[in-house]
């Protein structure tokens, strides 16, 4: 049993609560997800040219300057480093692809949690309420956001298994179930070039989302050849660069509800996530239908 909540803003204005009424939802969560909690904000854009990196390693003193250095000498390029409990956002002036590579080749002890021009992931074991506020989420600002609590069921709690889990450049997923096919799935993707680093079975069904994207499809298509090819219950919360979508299976057994607003659209595995959202009163909220994709994108927002 795990918790899922996502908070996407359509009206800008709202865009500096996006952090605290996300860490009102994901404290919500708390009883369906005390091992781990972990949250992906979609804010701070860097230049085009840029690319930033969501970095983690146990040890809180671990000296990232250092590697930031030695990252920015290896690509020739301007990196800047921030500290945030035992992550680092680093900001590289170089391919997301080749930073990503050097980090894997000389750092193998730090695991990339994010990546893109605007994303940034926490992620860490304890309760929703204690990651939190070890990594301020109700400072952050954005245009959306997606958090999980996580209650273990089908590998270890550690901080890497933790959700969301990202496999592109600004997309990144959290899940509620479990799937049946996930080791044959990771086979199918082995064989076509992707890796993985957990044996978790949410990592899997980010990478096939990721897979499917990458061969052309949109977001909305990706989820639906997902109901073909993903066995097992789920629903699932998606964050891209410009969109936001929220799937369950067909049987729909994984609890899921949806409020919209004029200014918001925001989901949870139960109501009391969002029911201190403002204007929640006046907000048309549903059920999401069993095998029925749902999605938002800020160009349709705007």
């Amino acid at each position: 049993m795990c918790g899922i909540v996502g908070l996407f803003l359509k009206n800008p204005e709202l865009r500096p609560q996006l952090g605290a009424h996300l860490k009102t939802m994901l404290i919500g969560m708390t009883e369906r997800g005390p091992d781990s909690a972990g949250i992906a904000v979609y804010h701070r854009p860097v230049q085009p040219t840029q690319c930033k990196l969501t970095a983690f390693h146990r040890d809180t003193g671990y000296p990232w300057r250092e590697v930031a250095g030695q990252l920015g000498e290896a690509l020739g390029a301007e990196v800047d480093v921030e500290r945030k409990g035992n992550h680092a956002v680093i900001t590289v002036d170089a391919a997301e692809a080749d930073a990503r590579a050097w980090i894997a080749r000389h750092h193998p002890e730090v695991r990339v949690m994010g990546y893109g021009q605007l994303m940034e992931v926490y992620k860490d074991m304890g309760l929703p309420a204690e990651v939190a506020c070890k990594y301020a989420l109700d400072g952050m600002e954005g245009s959306h956001a997606i958090g999980h609590t996580r209650m273990a069921t089908e590998s270890a709690v550690t901080t890497e298994h933790s959700h969301p889990f990202t496999a592109a450049p600004d997309m990144c997923l959290v899940h509620n179930g479990s799937l049946s096919n996930h080791n044959n799935l990771r086979k199918w993707l082995r064989r076509r070039g992707l890796e993985f680093e957990t044996d978790n079975d949410s990592e899997v069904a980010a990478r096939y989302f990721a897979y499917r994207m990458g061969e052309g499809a949109s977001l909305a298509e990706a989820l639906e050849a997902g109901l073909r090819d993903l066995d097992g219950f789920y629903t699932f919360t998606m964050g891209t660069r410009d969109g936001f979508a929220v799937l369950r299976d067909g049987i729909a057994c994984k609890p899921a509800v949806l409020a919209e607003t004029d200014d918001w659209v925001a989901m949870a595995s139960e109501f009391r996530s969002l029911a201190n959202l403002p204007g929640v009163e006046k907000a048309n909220i549903w059920e999401p239908k069993p095998a029925v994709v749902y999605t938002w994108s800020l160009q349709e927002a705007a």
